[in-house]
């Protein structure tokens, strides 16, 4: 039996998770002693030296902390990105656990720089260092600890861990990415050797680059398993892209598969629509976002697999994890012993952590032991509730400038670059939206045009794909390609909706992005506009890959 094995494991997690309880009941405390260790290695860096913020030393530590500027990527990319890091070949050649030069935002060595979707470009690069990677260990310890104690009764401990393939488009030259090429490896070593005594997917699926064969093998290894206990992904579209993908090539999986599971298992696998519950009869936990545009499809999850407990990640980035989710807590708190929080509200007011109320929001601004001092993350919260003396943030959603639905972070600012780049010298009229059905993807909006909306949507689906973590989405088929609408009638249209419904877009005469998906009847409205038009029929996710 592994239940005696989950429990030692367990165990082995305790002093984590102990360290973090105790944190929770002294916030004003713990909050101070993170914030004195990363302030030490900002004076030590580069960063901080240029500054020359040392030299009041007769000031108290938050005067001197307040004179760090808040920054946003841009603000420090020259320290993040010189001339030897991610962009150049030295880079791209250099070991991941080869410390790297360079000037730098901290004094301790650069493991690596992990790849994530920019604001202003296609991508920025994130430094990591071992301090850095102990706060995820951290999070992960604490998270997997409270699951054991408070959560499901696991027996078999067989665990989906979500592995990030390195994808290609063979029409799409991209840069060598860098950084990790499986999630897991955000923990310590001795995490992810015991991590790997249970891990159901193999390492080969984060070397699989077509989406198809990794769609198919990843199929292949969780049928196999009918002791699975866990899944852990990030948007649960991608749960429900693979259940479609088993769906719809359970002949060929079912050939391949052959005499590895048994009649019973085949037989289910027959079935129309498959019983899922009784694929993995021991499922007891599916973590995946919950939160903002996933909500709709977090509670699909909870209806396909009734008594399945769905948990909703917490607030996790390329930059830091923020908060995790606690049984005991119900609902999310800030990982206030690893990162230094401040909260801004909407009169641009700073305020600690133990100074936020109940009800109110706020813009996050996190610095965290990797180097990032006072960075703006993009992230919105509300304060839910208080546990152990601590607030528990429930996220709102991405900065009002950033669309997210399945983790493709689209900001404005690349969109608009992205619509100079496919020259729409004619159209005065440009907006681009999220629609989340039939399947999640992105239409534009255009008043008039030179090319025909396919050309069009061509050209924007190619652009886009300097993005990761749209092209990641895209290829996976969490995100269909995109559609454009061409109509001089769309801008008033747009404004009459907004005016007769009282609901509030914002400016969209002059809005690039909008952040919201678009509400069903009005996108009705819109495609009664366009009829004369060609509009290009969505494909299939399972055709996405073939479409170019």
């Amino acid at each position: 039996m592994m239940r005696p094995i989950i429990q030692l494991f367990s165990f082995l997690l305790g002093l984590y998770a102990y360290r973090f309880s105790q944190a929770l009941k002294n916030p004003r405390r713990s909050q101070r002693s993170v914030q004195q260790e990363i302030y030490r290695n900002f004076l030590s860096s580069d960063y901080g030296k240029s500054l020359d913020l040392g030299a009041a030393s007769q000031t108290s530590l938050n005067e001197q902390w307040n004179q760090i500027p808040v920054v946003n990527y841009e603000d420090i990319q020259d320290w993040i990105e010189p001339a030897d890091s991610p962009g150049s070949q030295e880079f791209k050649n250099s070991s991941q656990n080869t410390p790297l030069p360079g000037k730098s935002l901290t004094p301790e060595p650069i493991l690596f720089y992990e790849k994530t979707s920019g604001s202003r470009g296609p991508a920025k690069w994130i430094p990591y260092t071992q301090s850095l990677r102990s706060s995820f260990n951290a999070m992960f310890c604490v998270w997997v600890h409270d699951l054991i104690q408070n959560g499901p009764k696991f027996e078999t401990g067989k665990f989906y861990f979500c592995i990030s393939p390195q994808l290609k488009d063979p029409q799409i030259v991209t840069e060598n990415a860098g950084g990790l090429a499986d999630d897991s490896e955000y923990l310590d070593g001795w995490l992810r050797a015991l991590l790997s005594l249970v891990l159901v997917a193999p390492p080969r699926l984060k070397h699989l680059q077509d989406p198809d064969e990794f769609k198919e093998q990843l199929s292949l290894e969780l049928l196999c398993e009918d002791r699975l206990e866990a899944i852990s992904i990030w948007s649960p579209s991608f749960l429900k892209v693979l259940l479609d993908y088993i769906e719809t090539h359970r002949e060929s999986l079912l050939e391949k598969l052959g005499d590895k599971i048994s009649g019973d298992r085949s037989q289910l696998l027959k079935q129309s629509p498959i019983p899922w519950t009784q694929i993995w009869p021991k499922l007891k936990l599916i973590s995946c976002w919950d939160s903002s545009h996933s909500r709709e499809q977090s509670e699909f999850l909870r209806k396909l697999f009734p008594g399945v407990m769905v948990q909703g990640k917490g607030l996790l980035a390329t930059e830091a994890p923020m908060t995790i989710p606690l049984i005991a807590a119900q609902g999310f708190v800030p990982l206030l012993n690893e990162v230094f929080f401040e909260f801004e509200d909407k009169t641009q007011k700073i305020y600690k952590l133990h100074e936020i109320k109940q009800g109110e929001e706020y813009t996050l601004i996190i610095s965290q032991k990797g180097g990032l001092y006072r960075y703006r993350i993009g992230d919105r919260v509300r304060v839910s509730h208080f546990y152990h003396k601590t607030p528990c943030l429930e996220f709102l959603g991405r900065d009002r400038s950033i669309s997210d639905l399945v983790g493709e972070k689209l900001s404005e600012t690349f969109v608009k670059t992205v619509l100079e780049d496919i020259s729409l010298e004619t159209t005065f009229f440009k907006t681009l939206v999220p629609v989340t059905q039939p399947v999640a993807h992105y239409l534009l909006l255009l008043d008039e045009a030179q090319e025909s909306p396919e050309a069009i949507a061509q050209k924007l689906d190619r652009a886009l794909m300097r993005s990761p973590h749209y092209r990641h989405a895209r290829l996976l088929g969490q995100l269909d390609r995109p559609r454009v609408f061409i109509s001089k009638e769309i801008p008033h249209s747009l404004i009459r909706y907004r005016t007769q419904s009282g609901k509030k877009w914002g400016d969209l005469k002059h809005e690039i992005l909008a952040n919201a998906p678009i509400d069903s009847e009005l996108l009705q409205e819109l495609e009664t506009l366009v009829q004369p038009n060609f509009i290009p029929e969505v494909p299939s996710n399972w055709q996405l890959c073939r479409s170019y």
